[in-house]
């Protein structure tokens, strides 16, 4: 759950940046958030399956 909790605050950070103009931080923190979300889910898919 740690994964998910991460991509969450990545993904918090993304808007909060966005709404205070930093596009370059709301980019990268997207991106982050985006991978996180992507590694989560593979991980649960294969727990699930095993």
């Amino acid at each position: 759950m740690a994964i998910l909790e991460l991509a969450i605050a990545f993904f918090v950070l993304a808007i909060i940046a966005a709404v205070l103009g930093a596009g370059g931080v709301a980019g990268l923190s997207m991106d982050i958030a985006k991978w996180l979300v992507i590694v989560f889910l593979v991980l649960a898919i294969i727990s699930y399956v095993l």
